[in-house]
């Protein structure tokens, strides 16, 4: 063979070995990850269900203390959490030593401190477990059991980003009125044998007070995250513009993502993605209404969109409002965790691991049946919906590694 023959060849043997090296990498490293979304799916599955514990034996810190170090710029809390069930004891329990009308919103809420000082966000029922919500997706008034439910399977997810709830009774007589301040005890009034308030808020009245069975209350209590994690809110890039007649954008022009995408904090680091796993997470539950969300300030992009206020969810079940996915299949990418995560989720998990980790719960059963077998079909169409995708542009563009920094320029 010839000398510049012997030199081709081995330049060819060269790119290859080159080439299957790369492969071989990318394969390996490619087979661990989708080998850690494993074990973390199946660490998740082993800690579904929380008991409530008042125990903290391992540790001379409060429920409060524990809580507040949990929380890090892109989860609420941490993976694996042994005194979880402590600090969700602690919520539906502690002591109420302050009772005022809540921050500043649209819906009924009453902000609660707690013995020890640590602030919650209490919202009362409204309706019954089976009471179907009619009209708009983002109709009626918030759902408390729609924020445990969401609190559930943000940890089902693996997203670790909505605050904690937990359901609790409170005695509005005994409770709450001897803490309450003047403002919040102002709304109070007596509707038959029961007591009943109004709150304050943009879409409170007089004439549609929340009222408690008796003296006896079932809500939703929220802890409150910490002073020292200041929030910014943001425009949701897919936001409604909740006028009839006028679309937004993201509405009728097919090309939008490409716009998001060139827009900060989108058009780098783990923004867009966490808009997409949000879009998932909203459309399971139903929740049509996240026209703006928080982040941590001065964060730049890199925080986590925390799922806040949830309670415009599980309002009817036989609605599947698939606007709520447009981040979804107008970018057609997605995190390839959380696309392990929904593949593993399918064939009835999903169902069966929400219903395990809410049945601890002081007020299960939290959400009716229907409910849970609507989130059973909306994983299904979250699946076909990414399977499209990929069939139009190939696994590479569509699943994203977010274990790597996104660009998306």
């Amino acid at each position: 063979m010839k000398l510049k023959q012997r030199v081709v060849l081995l330049a060819i043997l060269l790119v290859i070995f080159i080439f299957t090296k790369v492969f071989l990498i990318d394969n390996l490293d490619t087979s661990a990850a989708n080998r850690e979304d494993q074990r973390s799916f199946h660490r998740m599955m082993a800690s579904l269900r929380v008991e409530l514990d008042p125990r903290l034996d391992h540790t001379m810190q409060s429920p409060w203390e524990i809580a507040a170090q949990w929380v890090v710029p892109r989860e609420v809390y941490p993976e694996e959490t042994p005194e979880l069930g402590a600090v969700m004891h602690a919520m539906s329990t502690k002591k109420i030593i302050k009772a005022d009308v809540g921050y500043k919103g649209t819906q009924l809420k009453a902000l609660l401190i707690l013995e020890g000082g640590q602030k919650v966000v209490f919202k009362p029922k409204r309706y019954a477990r089976d009471y179907v919500v009619e009209g708009e997706p983002y109709a009626g008034y918030d759902r408390h059991n729609a924020e445990v439910a969401a609190f559930h399977l943000d940890r089902i997810l693996g997203f670790r980003r909505a605050p904690l709830v937990v359901g609790r009774f409170v005695n509005l007589r005994t409770e709450i009125k001897p803490v309450a301040t003047e403002q919040l005890l102002g709304t109070f009034m007596t509707v038959g044998n029961s007591t009943c308030f109004y709150g304050k808020c943009y879409y409170c009245r007089e004439t549609e007070p929340a009222c408690a069975d008796g003296d006896i209350m079932e809500g939703s209590v929220t802890l409150w995250l910490p002073d020292v994690w200041p929030l910014q809110k943001h425009r949701h890039p897919w936001g409604r513009t909740y006028r009839e007649g006028k679309l937004a954008r993201w509405e009728y022009d097919e090309s939008y993502c490409d716009a998001v995408k060139k827009t900060s904090p989108y058009d780098s680091g783990p923004r867009l993605l966490d808009i997409i796993d949000t879009a998932i997470f909203d459309y399971l539950i139903g929740n049509a209404d996240r026209h703006h969300y928080e982040s941590f300030q001065d964060d730049e992009g890199a925080s986590m969109l925390i799922l806040l206020d949830n309670a415009k969810s599980f309002g009817n079940p036989a609605l599947d409002e698939r606007s709520i996915l447009a981040p979804l299949y107008q970018c057609c990418i997605i995190r390839v965790s959380t696309w392990n995560r929904l593949n593993y989720l399918k064939s009835g998990v999903l169902k069966s691991a929400l219903k395990t980790a809410m049945s601890h719960d002081p007020i299960s059963p939290v959400l009716s049946d229907a409910h849970l077998d609507a989130l059973e079909q909306r994983l299904l169409s979250i699946l076909a919906t990414v399977k499209q995708c990929t069939d139009q542009f190939g696994p590479d563009v569509v699943l994203v590694e977010d274990r790597m920094t996104l660009s998306h320029l």
